[in-house]
């Protein structure tokens, strides 16, 4: 399935501002090899906002502003929005970023059935041992820790669970 080349008005959870975006990118802003290429992507879009990127190691991230997509679900593969609130994950998301930011040729073979699945395979690979590889805690680790983070006050003082 191809983006079409026209955008189409979306209005953003968060602001309520109209934006003209085809592809809402939850990209990890902790990961250096995700920056990297985020930071391609971005001057590629040369601020025409057709990919809206959002960082989900953000403190203000939500999954209701996100397709519904938590935070943990988030981080374990890569996630996109498209402007009807799809959304897509894995290979699928690079496939239509780069299609939305004229380099579609680039994933273009992942459209064939096996070579699609096959890049999926090594994508789930890469998505396994990421947090590992770029020298992170565990998945479990960072949504305990963000949890934790998020509900304590700026002054430093931390919510405590309710008993039941």
């Amino acid at each position: 399935m191809i983006v079409p080349k026209t955008s189409k008005t979306t209005q953003t959870a968060v602001s309520g501002s109209l934006a003209t975006w085809q592809i809402k990118l939850l990209y990890d802003g902790e990961c250096p090899l995700c920056v990297r290429e985020v930071n391609f992507l971005r001057q590629r879009d040369a601020g025409r906002g057709l990919v809206e990127f959002v960082d989900i190691a953000s403190d203000d991230y939500t999954a209701a502003a996100n397709g519904g997509v938590d935070f943990e679900t988030a981080m374990g593969r890569i996630h996109a929005i498209l402007p009807d609130g799809t959304v897509i994950q894995n290979v699928e998301v690079f496939r239509r970023v780069y299609e939305v930011l004229g380099m579609g040729w680039i994933y273009a073979i992942t459209k064939l059935p096996g070579v699609g699945a096959i890049a999926d395979w090594l994508y789930s690979l890469w998505a396994d041992q990421r947090l590992a590889l770029t020298g992170r805690p565990n998945l479990a680790t960072i949504v305990r820790d963000r949890q934790t983070r998020l509900s304590c006050t700026p002054e430093g003082r931390c919510r405590l669970p309710d008993d039941e």
